[in-house]
């Protein structure tokens, strides 16, 4: 698809840029002509995106990055500011699955890691954009997309860490909006429902089909289509969007 250059000039920070739905936003804003940085934990991967974007004319760096250690979040966000002169967007998509549980037997450190890197690392990215986008030049100085989840706005068996980060990022989204809005900065958050990333290709058959059917539109997301979305929220066509959660459910929470 030939884009149309709607971020032309600036610079956008995707976490959790590797794969999945990171991976599908960083070639969509590469498409409108954007320069990203992809920062994960999965440097393979993270150098292959890289050099995928860049062999199509497009501009982008990985920077590695654990999302649970602020020093290496607050040095990837140097290291993108000096790469490329600023920062406009940043996509807030880095996160992990839980291990399913009742909540008898949940393992405490488990709930920690999921929440550490699903909440706290949501946080922490945001600061340091917030940080970055603060030295543009107003009114307009920036957009933050945080990515959530429908289970942050409906219940799920055996769901513990997950729901309650997802729920959290929702509500912290819609704060700083609150907060940032005079200052020229949106934030907004996006919450897709199933999506065909690596992260479901675990899950027992019977399981994937039980979830389909949830979806009134019969089928999972593809990661592409949750990135026109994040697109659409970070970009000039959401200029008066702010504090809003996007649900792109296939109507999952509207039953």
């Amino acid at each position: 698809m030939t884009g149309l250059n709607l971020f032309q000039g600036k610079s956008v920070v995707v976490t959790g840029g590797a794969s999945g739905i990171g991976l599908a936003c960083a070639r969509a804003f590469s498409r409108e002509g954007a320069s990203v940085a992809l920062w994960d934990i999965q440097e393979e991967a993270g150098k292959a995106a890289v050099r995928e974007i860049c062999s199509q004319g497009g501009t982008a760096e990985f920077f590695l990055c654990d999302m649970t250690e602020e020093a290496q979040i607050g040095e990837a966000a140097s290291r993108t500011c000096r790469a490329f002169g600023r920062m406009d967007v940043l996509v807030g998509n880095a996160g992990i699955a839980e291990r399913k549980t009742m909540l008898e037997d949940m393992d405490m450190n488990d709930f920690r890691r999921v929440i550490n890197v699903n909440l706290t690392g949501v946080v922490m990215s945001n600061k340091y954009a917030v940080k970055y986008m603060m030295q543009n030049p107003g009114p307009v100085r920036g957009s933050v997309v945080n990515v959530a989840s429908i289970l942050g706005m409906v219940g799920a068996p055996m769901s513990t860490a997950y729901p309650a980060a997802k729920a959290a990022v929702i509500n912290f989204t819609r704060a700083q909006a609150v907060t940032y809005g005079p200052l020229g900065i949106r934030f907004n958050s996006i919450s897709p429902g199933y999506v065909n990333t690596p992260l479901l290709k675990n899950l027992p058959e019977e399981l994937i089909h039980s979830r389909v059917a949830l979806h009134p539109m019969g089928r999972f997301a593809e990661p592409a289509e949750i990135a026109e979305a994040v697109l659409f929220l970070a970009g000039p066509s959401a200029s008066f969007i702010t504090g809003s959660n996007l649900a792109a459910d296939g109507g999952y929470t509207a039953q």
